[in-house]
């Protein structure tokens, strides 16, 4: 892989602000022409530095505005145990990101839902339900600060 100068990260930001811009807005924003602009992109995509493109749809309208952060104990950490937990995770529509852990737990969750009785509904008939949970802790967000979709450039 190439270091990135800085009309890559240029084309970084211009992208994580706007994915969909036009190759000749994109250009004219960074103040390169529009087929040095292109080749850098697809670069920049062939590289991986840029793995897709997506829509940001509204998380709050479409899943709710109470984010839980739960913490899961298994009973045990083996292969088995983790690959089932794993399986079953992925395939919760209230669960928005899933973190194998070091420390006390051994996964943090990032939960999304409507209220509290959807939550409710969601640790008694699912979380609980899969097969080598131990422990279950809650902590709910009072307000986002802030969430990046990348780092900083």
């Amino acid at each position: 892989m190439n270091e990135l100068d800085r009309y890559d990260l240029d084309i970084l930001r211009e992208l994580m602000t706007d994915g969909r811009m036009s190759g000749r807005d994109l250009a004219e924003r960074i103040g390169l022409s529009l087929t040095p602009t292109l080749r850098r992109v697809r670069r920049l995509e062939e590289e991986k530095y840029i793995r897709g493109y997506v829509a940001l749809l509204d998380e709050q309208r479409l899943a709710g505005s109470i984010s839980a952060f739960v913490s899961v104990t298994l009973e045990k950490q083996s292969d088995a145990a983790i690959a089932e937990f794993e399986r079953a995770i992925v395939l919760c529509p209230e669960v928005m990101s899933c973190f194998l852990m070091t420390g006390d737990a051994d996964y943090n969750l990032r939960v999304v839902v409507h209220d509290l009785e959807t939550y409710h509904q969601f640790l008694m008939r699912t979380l609980t339900r899969i097969p080598g949970v131990q422990h279950i802790k809650s902590s709910f967000a009072l307000k986002t600060v802030f969430m990046r979709s990348a780092p900083l450039l």
